[in-house]
Formats: C-alpha cells, sequence, structure tokens
C-alpha cells in the first residue's frame, strides 16, 4: 500500500477510492476526496454561520455582565477566541492534508475499529444539541408567530394543548424547523457550503439595521459597553476573567473538534488558516461588539435589558421588521445547527457501518434521535443545562487531546491514508484486533477525572469552579496520558512508518 496524495482541485469531484479499501470501511463519503475546493470565503463563511446565532448572541453579551470592565471582557474574549482559533489550526491540519472526515482521521489514534468510540460519543453528544437547538428556534419563532397572529397564544400553553411536554404551537414550530434543516442536508455537502455561504453575512445585515434603528431611537450618547455593574477590579477580576475565557473556549469545544469535517474541503492549509483568522479572532471581536452594544440600548428604549435578539425584533412596530428579523435568526440558527451538529453525527454514525448507513442515512438517524430525546424537556431545567454543557466539556476534551497528541507528538504529522481504510492484520492502525488500547485508556482517564469536578461541584469545595474548566482538564489528561502511554510502557507504540 502506498500513501494517498490529496492534490487540490478547481472542481467538486467524489472521494478516491482505492481498489484495497475494506468495504466494511469504506463508502463515498468516507473516503479521502479527490478534488478540496472550499476557499478562504468558505471557512470565514463556516465560522459565521457557527458564531452569528442566538446561542452566540447570548454568550457574548453575557460576558459584559460579569461585573468587569469592558476593557477587561474585551481581552478575556481576544484571549478566549485565539486560543480557538490556534486550537482549530491544530484540529484542521490532518484532515485537510489527508481529506478524510474526524471519525476517519481518528482510526491514526484509536485503530480502525476503535475509531467507532469516540465517533459514537461525538454523534450522541450532537444528537442532544441538534434537538436543543431547534428546540431554541422553534421557541424563538413562537414568540414572533404570537406577535402576528395573538390567536395563536392559547396553543402555545402546554397545559391546554401540549403533548410529552411541548405545546401544539411549539410542536408546529418544531417540526417546520427540523423539515427544513433536513431539506437543506439531504441536498448535500454543495448546497450547505451555499447556505452557510449565505446565512453568516445576512445575520450581519440584519444586526447592523437592527443597531442602527435602537441607536436612531435611544441617541449615541445611550452606547455602553458595560452591560452590567461593574463591580470587581484588580486581582478579584483575574479568577472572572479566566471563566470568561474559558466559557469562550467551551462554547466553541464542539465546531473545535468537528472541524476536521470541514476542513477535509479545504484548497489548502493556508487557505484554511486565513479563514479561522477572519472568522474567529477578527469576526468573532465585531459581533461582540455589535451584540453588546444592540443589548445596551435596549434599556434605554424598551426599559429593560433584552438579551435575546428575537425578542428584540418582536418589540419593533413594524409588520416587515418582524418577520425579516425573525425568519434571518431562524435561518441563522438552521446554519450553525447543520454546521455543529447534523454533519458531524452523520459522518460518525456512517462510520459504524459504511455500507449500511450512508451520510444521508446517519444524518436522518441523528433528525430522528433529535426528536426522541424531547429536548424541550432536558431545556427546561437549568440544572440540566449547567450539568449537560459541563459534561459535554468533559468528554470532548480528551477526544480532542489524543487527536492531537497522536498526530503531532506520536505520529510526527505522518499518516498513511491508505492503512486507514485496511482490516488487514499488517495495518499501521489495525493495532490490537482493531483497537489503539492506549488511546481508549487516555480517553477513559481524561473524561473520569474531567466529569468528577461536575457531578460533585454541588458537594465539594472547590468542584464548581473546577467544572467550568472541564474541557481543559479533559483535554490536557487525555493528551499527556496518550502520550505516555503510546511511547513508553506495555501499550507502547512502534515507531512511526513512513511509506
Amino acid at each position: 500500500m502506498t500513501d494517498t496524495v490529496v492534490s487540490p482541485g478547481t472542481e467538486a469531484a467524489p472521494a478516491t477510492t482505492a481498489p484495497a479499501y475494506d468495504p466494511r470501511l469504506t463508502n463515498e463519503d468516507l473516503a479521502p476526496l479527490k478534488n478540496q475546493t472550499w476557499g478562504t470565503y468558505n471557512i470565514f463563511a463556516f465560522w459565521m454561520s457557527d458564531v452569528h446565532s442566538v446561542g452566540g448572541y447570548v454568550t457574548a453579551g453575557s460576558l459584559f455582565a460579569l461585573g468587569l470592565h469592558s476593557w477587561q471582557v474585551l481581552v478575556a474574549l481576544v484571549v478566549g477566541i485565539t486560543i480557538v482559533y490556534g486550537l482549530c489550526n491544530l484540529v484542521a491540519k490532518p484532515s485537510q492534508i489527508t481529506g478524510v472526515p474526524y471519525p476517519v482521521i481518528c482510526r491514526s489514534a484509536f485503530g480502525v475499529l476503535g475509531a467507532n468510540i469516540p465517533a459514537i460519543i461525538r454523534g450522541l453528544i450532537a444528537v442532544a444539541w441538534y434537538g436543543i437547538q431547534t428546540f431554541l428556534a422553534s421557541a424563538a419563532l413562537d414568540v414572533v408567530l404570537i406577535k402576528l397572529f395573538p390567536g395563536l397564544a392559547p396553543y402555545a400553553v402546554v397545559e391546554d394543548y401540549g403533548f410529552v411536554g411541548l405545546s401544539a404551537l411549539g410542536w408546529g414550530s418544531f417540526l417546520l424547523l427540523w423539515v427544513l434543516q433536513a431539506a437543506v442536508f439531504w441536498r448535500g455537502m454543495e448546497s450547505i457550503r451555499k447556505f452557510i455561504d449565505f446565512c453568516g453575512p445576512a445575520v450581519y445585515v440584519v444586526m447592523f439595521v437592527l443597531c442602527g434603528y435602537l441607536i436612531w431611537k435611544a441617541g449615541w450618547s445611550a452606547i455602553d459597553l458595560n452591560l452590567g455593574a461593574v463591580t470587581l477590579s484588580g486581582w478579584e477580576a483575574v479568577p472572572v476573567m479566566l471563566g470568561a475565557i474559558a466559557l469562550v473556549v467551551s462554547y466553541f469545544s464542539g465546531p473545535m473538534l468537528n472541524f476536521g469535517d470541514f476542513s477535509r474541503y479545504g484548497r489548502s492549509f493556508a487557505a484554511v488558516k486565513r479563514g479561522n483568522l477572519l472568522g474567529l479572532p477578527l469576526n468573532f471581536l465585531v459581533f461582540s461588539l455589535l451584540v453588546v452594544i444592540t443589548a445596551g440600548l435596549t434599556l434605554p428604549v424598551y426599559g429593560e435589558l433584552i438579551t435575546d435578539p428575537v425578542a428584540t425584533v418582536a418589540r419593533i412596530d413594524n409588520t416587515f421588521a418582524i418577520v425579516l428579523g425573525a425568519l434571518t435568526f431562524s435561518i441563522a440558527t438552521i446554519g450553525i445547527n447543520i454546521v455543529a451538529n447534523f454533519i458531524s453525527p452523520a459522518f460518525d454514525f456512517s462510520n459504524v457501518d459504511p455500507q449500511r448507513i450512508s451520510w444521508r442515512a446517519g444524518g436522518m438517524i441523528a433528525a430522528v434521535g433529535s426528536v426522541l430525546i424531547t429536548p424541550w424537556n432536558l431545556y427546561n431545567n437549568p440544572e440540566v443545562i449547567h450539568y449537560t454543557l459541563e459534561t459535554l466539556c468533559a468528554f470532548i476534551g480528551p477526544l480532542f487531546g489524543v487527536l492531537i497528541a497522536d498526530y503531532y507528538l506520536v505520529r510526527k504529522q505522518r499518516v498513511i491514508v491508505d492503512d486507514l481504510f485496511t482490516m488487514a492484520k499488517t495495518g499501521t492502525y489495525w493495532y490490537r484486533k482493531g483497537y489503539n488500547p492506549a488511546a481508549v485508556l487516555a480517553t477513559a482517564i481524561g473524561a473520569t477525572v474531567a466529569v468528577f469536578p461536575v457531578l460533585t461541584s454541588g458537594d465539594i469545595t472547590g468542584m464548581y469552579t473546577a467544572a467550568q474548566y472541564s474541557w481543559f482538564i479533559g483535554c490536557a489528561l487525555g493528551l499527556v496520558s496518550y502520550y505516555l502511554l503510546a511511547t513508553r510502557g506495555p501499550l507502547r507504540l512502534p515507531a512511526p512508518e513512513t511509506r
């Protein structure tokens, strides 16, 4: 077998499947891409779709209400998003160079069969968040529908018109967005690329118009970058700033891990890095400033602080503006949901049984699962939300750490692509019956230690603070544990081959 060389092309082309590739590990969706066509703008638009959402709006705005000075919040934002930028470049390279998605590149670390472990973990997490994001978008749509059609208000009451915890109106909005997302996904990756190319800029236009409208109503003198009272200064502000930095990294932990599924389409690694630079540090900072100005102006204009952009739009006394704004934010949420929580589980579930589960079938499994978990019930309890976020990060961190340690520290950036698709016992990534015990053990160590503070945050002193850093704890332990296990002791791997 020889190393597969992936050459960037100018036109979309199907994946390359070598005759020796085992069908139990291969289909057209998982095989190395023949041509990689995404340029800097496509990667930039990908991050705009991730950032420009209702969740991103609320997250960015909330940092300005931590009792910090505006400059301290901005420093935390810049540091946090710069960390995300660097980590995304790290996870992007192996998939961009080889042209394969995350579950396939994971075969290098976990083994050709062991890669199903991180794939299933990531897939289940994405299914949960796919459902939650769809529910959030449908709840926003409910607000606007009631604003436009007051007669629908009774159907939004769960006690009167409800089923398994969701109102009749909620079911209608949820299923409508569910179908729209599935339709965009079903059309394929090229249609998704065009969709996200549109979503991010569209939200920017609406955000600037909304901000301009509020400035016109309140005046320039009403702009205030501090959404809350400044109560912290000096060294007492440092822990809060560190927590804010951790929050930014944690918020992007899912898209960071998933990024290989998209960087594989990049024309070159340089184009991917340029897109990351534009889409993360620069774009996120501008968007954060836009968010805080807009949210801050709701106080003088409406008499209360509103951190939900859809609720802000619903206050405007213009039906066309309400509809346009609501549709734009709904489209944006569809964009981030497809990018962050639909495409990745599609690859993950397809990786489990490539011949029976295509990429599209994997995506539909995720879509159906997102309804069965009834995400509105998960999101009704603030404590469940708190645990869900930190538990998610506790498991994502080790997966990230193991992948980075394997590619950069153990493999020295060398991957034999053809061996990712063979079940031969002589294959580089066969390890022990298709599993690499070092990667599995390192993941278990990192996740166990990282989730412990989350589960005990209400019982043991100091665990509440530690839980905020669950991603960092899991990532660091996963990386260090894997490196030590893979380079020494009974689970030590042979020196990387060059073929």
